[in-house]
């Protein structure tokens, strides 16, 4: 039976609790598992280190874990996809990747912006891989024989502006597509919908949603699963099973949380695009931030993060880090209460100075991401906090108004 999204949420890969005799998830803390027999284990090994799944021997936790797969099972339900695979954090997610795709050509296209450390990655050579940045109507151009993959993130991080899934897919012309899909979540958008062939999660943000686990998940086909996994065993990467119970435990309020936290956003936008404080804002449904009309056709709705430009510059915005009281001057973002960061600072500090003004990541820039508090409360702390930032820094003579 085919059942809505928010009802997958709430029962994915729990139809067998009534089997097991419980109501949660069990959890799987072994380190090793004893082997019944010789030669099943010798199977099950080898099927593992060609990226399947173990058919009756779990052998050792570095290679598989039942919480972990129960997650993924749940996962890929919501994105609409095959399999999923998790790993012990995004970047290890990327990076699981980016290694499986360097055995089919060392040359990758990226479209930024990425969060600043998958930025990082692309750029440093640590992995053998020769980037090409491109915008999101080269990408077609910056195709070559080797190109073994390639990456966007949309909405992007820190300035929420959105990419056109579809027509990114069209450009790569067979080549695969993975999709940081992490400020949308499985709530608002589905890349393997659009045609990407991945779609890649920090599940330390939305997915786990309450601030207290490190994970990373792509969902994906059963070939690039396999592909995933061989990575996932030679590495280490595995998920920790009590982050894949946190992260089953929290698919069942996802869809309630991002869509509470994207009304209050909707309204903290409106009034930022015309406080006296700010100079610019950054959310897909305000006026010009969706040029391509991507809401309703890809996204289900703007989402929860927010990018504002603070008139006064960096001294201002650092002000207004100092001055909340309500929202946490924290990176990460996804949890139930509000975060307020400084990507020029923070999350991108490891991009290219030239790159980041190419993206508008300026340094009176914060990226708000907008949890579950009362809007009014919120925005009686985002007003003052700003209004006394910016009289801070006129005070000081510094970027004066």
């Amino acid at each position: 039976m085919k059942r809505a999204f928010d009802t997958t949420a709430v029962h994915a890969a729990r139809g067998d609790f009534r089997v097991l005799g419980v109501h949660a998830p069990p959890i799987d803390l072994s380190t090793t598992y004893p082997i019944e027999g010789l030669d099943d284990a010798t199977a099950d090994l080898d099927a593992m280190l060609a990226g399947e799944r173990p058919h009756t021997e779990k052998i050792y936790a570095r290679l598989d874990n039942p919480t972990v797969s129960r997650f993924e099972r749940a996962f890929a339900e919501l994105e609409r996809a095959d399999d999923s695979v998790a790993f012990g954090s995004g970047m290890a997610a990327i990076t699981a990747a980016l290694l499986a795709a360097r055995q089919r050509g060392t040359h990758v296209v990226a479209v930024r912006p990425v969060y600043g450390s998958t930025d990082h990655l692309l750029s440093c050579g640590l992995l053998g891989i020769d980037v090409t940045w491109a915008t999101p109507s080269t990408v077609g151009n910056a195709i070559r024989a080797n190109t073994s993959l390639v990456i966007i993130e949309t909405p992007g991080n820190p300035t929420c502006v959105l990419v056109d899934i579809a027509d990114v897919v069209r450009q790569a012309r067979g080549v695969p597509v993975l999709v940081d899909s992490t400020f949308g979540t499985p709530v608002l958008q589905n890349p393997i919908a659009h045609g990407a062939a991945m779609a890649l999660h920090s599940a330390t943000k939305y997915i786990g949603g309450h601030g207290d686990v490190v994970a990373g998940v792509v969902a994906t086909s059963n070939a690039f699963a396999r592909e995933l996994r061989v990575v996932r065993v030679l590495t280490g990467a595995l998920l920790h099973p009590m982050a894949a119970y946190l992260l089953h435990r929290g698919l069942q309020t996802l869809p309630v949380r991002v869509r509470a936290a994207q009304a209050s956003a909707m309204a903290l936008a409106e009034r930022l695009s015309v406080h006296e404080c700010v100079e610019d804002v950054r959310y897909p449904s305000l006026p010009g931030c969706d040029p391509r009309g991507l809401l309703g056709r890809q996204m289900k709705g703007p989402g929860a993060m927010i990018a504002f430009t603070v008139r006064g510059g960096h001294e201002a915005a650092a002000a207004v880090m100092r001055s909340v009281m309500l929202a946490t001057p924290a990176v990460s973002l996804g949890a139930c209460d509000t975060l307020i960061q400084h990507p020029a600072g923070l999350t991108h500090r490891v991009v290219d100075a030239i790159a980041l003004e190419e993206m508008g990541i300026t340094p009176g820039m914060l990226r708000v991401s907008v949890g579950l508090e009362d809007v009014e409360d919120l925005w009686q702390d985002l007003d003052g906090s700003l209004r006394a930032s910016v009289r801070e820094v006129e005070m000081m003579g510094v970027g004066a108004l």
